[in-house]
């Protein structure tokens, strides 16, 4: 009976270990440890933590951050070298984001994100297997473990290893939960998500298997998790496949059309989703030997079964095919050249060809609509990135950063980038106060986030900005991945990216501190991330901008925004039918009624409107908490160059 009680209190104090997830402190186990370390021991979500930065004045003292909600933008540290990770709470919060996302949004029996549609669902699979692999190399450790409670990092190195087999499991179910038969039937920019998802995901397994389970120890085996990859992976080559079919050199002289039902629009994200896509196909995708669903079409020139897999295997391509990158290639010449960038360098819309509707030899792409979304500006930069990679251009970083430094501009913040700077001018370059394009305070904002109109879509654009930002700012390679195929960058080059993007670590942590401050009491994030504190609850929206005298957005001339003002987003004029109402602008001033539904609410919440906390604003909160992660950690020097 003692024995049984001993193991009975071990198992007791052993689920109960678990349940602190305390892997936070792990993942800089070689750093002293600071003062706040005890606040691992606190639940993963307490309101003080949202302050997750501390200030390093010497190399061995920490100070606390400034509150971000009591000083401006321009009292922030300009050098990220005056950064450090805290030792427990970035994990917390990002641990806490994805559990909170899992545990409210994500129906494991289903398999579904049930509130989701399926482009949003497949964007946030792709951010869970992004935050796996942030949490894979928090810590460095080998599996299989002995699980020694004598041995702190076997521990630790356990409870990571169960959190991630945990959320890997989720995504499987998801798997097979996603409705991949219906989004065949949707437009190409859908399938292009799906395609980017399960790369990610193919991507996640290989270096976790890798970095985790390469030992030499006797029983040593490889991640059971591998055995998916060939699943995403023809999953992966499916949707591409179908999405391929999108581009046409004829209409505006080359690009996507966004959807093949509707009048021809040739818009930024679809191509710059299909540029991103395309060049992760040549440098990440596993192969596929699996040929289906794509023999029906051989039947049709009389081919016989066994014709059928010989000429499968001959069409099969694999990693490195040379039709992936020139895919890209031709995509981000056509994007750089057709005229989709607006006067501030941010891409606005897309591009109708006028009068196709009623004349459909007309070709030109002459009508461009100049909203500006934040996600649009975001899934380029891993397409960029990537090409890169590919060709050893340095065009192609230059770009990336290029654009990168306008978004950050247009978000307000005020501090000049001393990097690549023209003179002293541009030093000085003094930036509007208020709205500035793409946000205000230094925080990327949605153009519907401050009236909260934002649709499903408008909800998920900021989190995808940030995921491709992270993505970019990966350190470069010193050795080539495949020789011949890929580039490696010379130590100047790896040490001018990495500086480059180590000047984006305080806007980043700025954008983070912001969303982390939009959490309720069960951890769920925000759309707003710079929403304004009401202290008593006004009578409508329009008191709460008085009261807080923030500034509000300007539709741009010539925009609409279509993400966002429709109840259908295939309203408008996207439809082939002639409306008494081709489209409806809104615009914000003093005749706007406190009646209208989407500016009432509840509370003096700001961020309870609209739609309120979702699928979407999670994932977005999810996104940018592990954007400060990484790029803190890279700051630090965690990564730094790679050898």
């Amino acid at each position: 009976m003692g024995s049984l009680r001993v193991a009975s209190l071990w198992r007791l104090c052993l689920s109960l270990l678990l349940l602190q997830f305390a892997f936070a402190t792990s993942s800089i186990a070689s750093k002293t440890r600071s003062p706040a370390s005890h606040e691992a021991d606190q639940p993963v979500y307490e309101p003080e933590n949202q302050d997750v930065v501390r200030l390093l004045s010497t190399p061995a003292s920490f100070t606390s951050l400034p509150n971000p909600s009591q000083t401006s933008s321009n009292d922030l540290p300009t050098s990220t070298a005056s950064y450090s990770l805290a030792e427990t709470n970035i994990l917390h919060d990002l641990h806490s984001a994805l559990s909170t996302m899992q545990d409210h949004y994500f129906s494991v029996w289903l398999g579904k994100y049930t509130t989701a549609i399926d482009w949003t669902a497949a964007v946030m699979s792709t951010y869970v297997s992004a935050t796996l692999s942030s949490l894979s190399h928090s810590l460095s450790y080998t599996m299989p473990g002995t699980f020694d409670k004598s041995r702190k990092m076997d521990v630790e190195a356990q409870m990571v290893e169960n959190e991630i087999n945990k959320y890997f499991a989720q995504t499987t179910a998801y798997y097979f939960g996603e409705d991949h038969f219906a989004i065949r039937m949707q437009a190409f920019d859908d399938m292009l998500w799906v395609v980017l998802g399960w790369l990610e995901a193919s991507g996640f397994v290989e270096s976790h298997s890798i970095g985790h389970y390469t030992s030499d120890k006797v029983g040593a085996k490889e991640w059971h998790a591998r055995q998916f990859v060939p699943a995403f992976a023809h999953r992966a080559r499916v949707f591409y496949e179908l999405a391929e079919k999108g581009w046409d050199w004829r209409l505006c002289g080359g690009g996507m059309t966004w959807n093949p039902r509707l009048l021809p629009y040739k818009n930024a994200i679809t191509n710059q989703l299909f540029i991103s896509a395309s060049i992760s196909m040549y440098l990440h995708f596993a192969g596929d030997e699996n040929c289906s669903p794509f023999l029906s079409q051989h039947n049709e020139i009389g081919l016989q079964k066994d014709q059928l897999f010989d000429d499968c295997d001959e069409r099969h391509r694999g990693r490195y095919d040379p039709v992936y990158l020139a895919n890209a290639m031709n995509a981000y010449e056509w994007l750089k050249n057709i005229g989709m960038t607006n006067d501030r360098g941010l891409y606005v819309d897309g591009f109708h060809i006028g009068g196709y509707r009623t004349n459909h030899s007309k070709t030109t792409c002459d009508e461009r609509n100049e909203m500006v979304y934040t996600y649009n500006q975001g899934v380029l930069l891993s397409g960029l990135r990537g090409l890169w990679e590919a060709t050893g251009k340095t065009s192609y970083l230059e770009d990336g950063h290029e654009l990168i430094r306008n978004v950050v501009r247009a978000t307000g913040w005020r501090k000049s980038q001393p990097h690549r700077s023209n003179g002293p001018e541009d030093e000085q370059e003094a930036l509007p106060a208020g709205w500035a394009g793409l946000g205000s305070d230094g925080i990327l904002t949605e153009f519907c986030d401050p009236s909260g109109r934002c649709s499903q879509d408008g909800q998920t654009f900021k989190g995808i900005f940030f995921h491709h930002l992270t993505s970019f700012c990966e350190p470069l390679p010193s050795q080539p991945a495949r020789p011949g195929k890929t580039h490696a960058a010379p130590r100047e080059l790896a040490m001018l990216h990495a500086n480059s993007c180590r000047e984006y670590t305080t806007w980043v942590v700025n954008n983070a501190q912001a969303a982390l401050r939009t959490r309720d009491q069960e951890g769920r994030f925000g759309a707003w991330w710079g929403a304004p504190k009401i202290s008593s609850p006004p009578t409508s929206f329009h008191d709460n901008r008085k009261s807080a005298s923030h500034p509000h957005p300007v539709l741009p001339e010539d925009a609409i925004d279509y993400r966002n003002i429709y109840p259908d987003p295939y309203d408008g004029v996207y439809l082939e039918d002639d409306l008494e109402e081709p489209y409806k602008r809104y615009v914000f001033d003093k005749n706007d009624g406190d009646e209208d539904e989407t500016t009432k609410r509840s509370s003096g919440d700001l961020n309870d409107r609209g739609r309120g906390r979702t699928i979407e604003t999670q994932g977005s909160g999810l996104a940018v908490v592990r954007a400060m992660w990484e790029f803190l950690r890279r700051a630090e020097g965690a990564e730094g160059y790679q050898v």
